[in-house]
């Protein structure tokens, strides 16, 4: 059943977890401030859409969060929703679907804990807020990037803490695509770094990040980390984020090939195990959305009016093992989407009426990423380093390039991170190898908070030509510092008369380094 609902009043019927719920319930009194349960991490939005968004929260003991949801900053006529219960199985964490939400409008949403032990006892509260999707044309804009405290390079108060947040949020962007290694599970944290060149970086540290995660807490301590960062809480409590993840979550360049019997960092060896914990930690301190037909699902896609859908990609969970990718003959071992997740990436882009399709993917398609970088060897993304017709991984590609160009689907622009420096690539069929597709863009961000690498060389496969790169200034400058200032994110702007989209590669300083403007394909 859906409820008919306008800019004035709105209520939500369902939570994450499939508990329908109701609205009108009063908020218990406050009481004894001096115990209140805290709200500990701020607050979070994400997963948006026209009619619907995830919020999230967490407190310090078993609690009851009430919510408070208005289309006014006052909050003079809120509608209240029914409690949901913050236990310890959760880490005290909660997140809530909230549905049926006016269209293309301002959302402001009040969040508090009563203590289940002393139910009268309140927490102070806390807002959030968000905007929905349009249903109709406007303009739109939204940023992306990845990588937040990689390299071991921590929130360091004396540097202002993780600034490229507060520099995209000084944009207002409708909302932010977080493209992964959203943290950095196998990365410890040392209150103090040797800065190269001379120097020490000096970064809180909390319980858990000295070493690499292996319990399902020190997963979860991981995001908990990054939100100690009060440009992060800012941030996360105004725009709200969709999430992807990508290795660094579980561990570096994981796989069914990757092998911890010799890293005597973790005493826990099966990477299964480790993905499993890592993956209930993702969901658990995340506004992602929950698919019941595949609970830990990271794909998905994400409408937003007219002029944009976008179709979040998933490179890290149905890949094959990595190896030399030089198969050339499609097989599960060659995949890196995965067969399920191609059928349905192909069955959206077919059916999406938007005017622009990002592809938002946690790998680059053209760069090389190597397994072993040391000894450059093995695949660890897409490209293989042969440079010729498609195999192994490329194979996969090749066949979604050429179903787009196929199937007459336009203006679909690729979005990434993963390999820490900025980049803008086109992607030319006439100087490719593999030619039976549609010319189009790839532009690559980050990191957000985390050392800086590259550039990488280029796979000819599909054609990329690199019209703008800003990376460390030479091979021996690498895994620099933020302090660097070679931290990095993108801008796309949609404009709701032309339709162009423009792009723009920006960094922490809030430079603009590189700008281009993409005219839409008609018809």
């Amino acid at each position: 059943m859906r409820i008919s609902v306008n800019r004035r009043t709105f209520l939500s019927t369902a939570t994450i977890g499939g508990l329908a719920v109701g609205s009108g319930l009063a908020m218990p009194a406050v009481s004894r401030a001096q115990s209140r349960p805290l709200i500990t991490h701020g607050l979070q939005s994400g997963d948006v859409a026209a009619d619907s968004a995830v919020i999230w929260a967490r407190t310090d003991r078993p609690a009851r969060m009430f919510v408070e949801v208005a289309t006014t900053e006052s909050f003079a006529d809120p509608m209240r929703l029914a409690p949901l219960d913050a236990l310890p199985e959760s880490d005290f964490a909660v997140k809530r679907l909230l549905a049926g939400l006016p269209a293309d409008q301002d959302i402001f949403y009040r969040v508090s804990f009563a203590d289940l032990a002393e139910i009268n006892v309140m927490s102070e509260p806390m807002t959030g807020r968000l905007r929905t999707a349009p249903a109709g044309r406007r303009s739109i804009r939204f940023a992306w990037s990845g990588d937040t405290a990689g390299q071991g390079w921590g929130i360091n108060p004396d540097d202002g803490g993780m600034k490229t947040y507060a520099t995209v949020m000084t944009h207002r962007p409708d909302f932010f695509i977080h493209s992964g290694d959203t943290v950095y599970c196998d990365g410890p944290i040392a209150a103090e770094k040797e800065i190269p060149g001379g120097g020490v970086w000096k970064s809180l540290v909390a319980e858990g990040v000295g070493k690499v995660a292996e319990t399902l807490d020190e997963f979860r301590g991981r995001w908990k980390y990054n939100m100690l960062d009060d440009n992060v809480r800012a941030f996360n409590a105004a725009i709200p984020v969709f999430y992807q993840w990508d290795d660094h979550e579980v561990v570096n360049n994981w796989s069914a090939s990757k092998d911890l019997s010799a890293d005597d960092r973790y005493t826990v060896k099966s990477v299964p195990l480790l993905v499993a914990r890592a993956g209930r930690a993702f969901h658990e301190m995340t506004p992602i959305g929950y698919r019941p037909e595949e609970p830990g699902r990271v794909y998905r896609k994400a409408s937003y009016g007219p002029l944009l859908d976008i179709f979040f990609l998933d490179l890290r969970s149905y890949r094959g093992p990595n190896g030399p990718a030089l198969e050339t003959e499609m097989t599960d071992a060659a995949r890196i989407l995965g067969a399920e997740q191609m059928r349905w990436l192909m069955r959206e882009l077919a059916a999406s009426r938007a005017t622009w399709k990002v592809i938002a993917s946690d790998m680059p398609i053209g760069i090389i990423v190597w397994d072993n970088a040391k000894d450059k060897v093995g695949a660890e993304a897409v490209a293989n380093a042969e440079h010729g017709p498609p195999k192994g991984r490329e194979l996969e590609f090749a066949e979604l390039l050429r179903f787009i160009k196929t199937a007459g689907i336009q203006n679909v622009v690729w979005l990434t991170a993963d390999v820490h420096y900025t980049a803008a690539h086109y992607y030319d069929p006439g100087k490719a190898k593999f030619q039976d597709f549609t010319p189009f863009w790839e532009f690559v961000s980050g990191p957000l908070h985390a050392g800086t690498f590259g550039p990488g060389e280029m796979d000819m496969t599909f054609g990329p030509e690199v019209k703008y790169v800003k990376a460390p200034p030479s091979p021996d400058a690498q895994n620099l510092p933020p302090s660097a200032g070679l931290q990095f994110f993108g801008l796309v702007d949609i404009d709701g008369s032309t339709g162009q989209m423009t792009v723009r590669l920006m960094d922490r300083a809030d430079t603009e380094l590189y700008k281009v403007t993409l005219d839409p394909v008609r018809g």
